[in-house]
Order: structure tokens, then C-alpha cells, then sequence
């Protein structure tokens, strides 16, 4: 596999992954994305999501308690490290969703970092944030 379909099936992954929590909750296929050992750092939980079962109850918490009305991400940008068995891929999300009766909209930034394993892409780390407010 070239770099460019890499490139490809990471960006193909990250954007399934998304659809399994923002399209409608599988819990089933978005474990199947994670990897056991896999961390996130979010913004609104203090310290670290560590391990697959922490990510998934992170995520899952989430859609139980918020209708989410559109999900968009763009600007993916992959980087492949490691002759090719790791990659680093960040990209820019916009988010509305409604969580208690209030609705929210959310542009914000993600990094993942995944591996190649048992034939397939699985995120290992996971870091996103608001954006910040533009400083013009």
C-alpha cells in the first residue's frame, strides 16, 4: 500500500469511526476503531480516558445525554511515521448538538494517533479542543 492510499484508508477510518457516534451510537463497530490500550485527553473530563472500555463510556456518556444535529469534519492532515505502521492525523470538526435543552455549536480541532494492527488502522491516542476565539 502506497502512501496515498494510507493516507486514504486513515482519513476513511477517522471519518466511519465519527458516523458510529455522531450518525448513531454503535457501540459494537466504534470499539472495533479503538485500540485496547488507548488514551484521550478531552476537554471536559479532568485527567485522562485510559483504555478502550474508559474511551468508550467517554463517548458514550456523551451521546446518551445530547442530541447531536450536525457533524462536520474537515482538513484532515495524515502523516505517516514508522515505515508506514503509524500515523498522526489531525483535523478540524464543527459540532451542534443539544445537551439539556440548550443547544450548543462547537468548532474545534482533534489529533488521533493510530497504529496499524491486525490489518487495520486503530486509534491509540486521542486529543481535541474547542477552537479558541480568534485573537483578531
Amino acid at each position: 500500500m502506497d502512501q496515498t492510499s494510507k493516507i486514504q484508508a486513515i482519513e476513511s477510518t477517522i471519518r466511519e469511526m465519527n458516523r458510529c457516534w455522531t450518525e448513531t451510537w454503535s457501540e459494537t463497530r466504534f470499539r472495533e476503531y479503538i485500540h485496547p490500550d488507548a488514551v484521550a485527553i478531552v476537554p471536559t473530563i479532568p485527567g485522562r480516558l485510559e483504555g478502550r472500555d474508559a474511551y468508550v463510556a467517554g463517548w458514550r456518556g456523551f451521546v446518551e445525554s445530547a442530541i447531536i444535529d450536525v457533524w462536520e469534519e474537515s482538513g484532515h492532515r495524515i502523516l505517516i511515521y514508522a515505515s508506514g505502521s503509524c500515523a498522526v492525523a489531525t483535523y478540524l470538526f464543527s459540532i451542534s448538538f443539544t445537551i439539556g435543552g440548550q443547544p450548543v455549536t462547537m468548532k474545534g480541532r482533534d489529533m488521533l494517533f493510530l497504529v496499524w494492527e491486525s490489518g487495520r488502522w486503530l486509534v491509540v491516542a486521542d486529543q481535541f479542543s474547542p477552537e479558541p476565539p480568534n485573537q483578531s
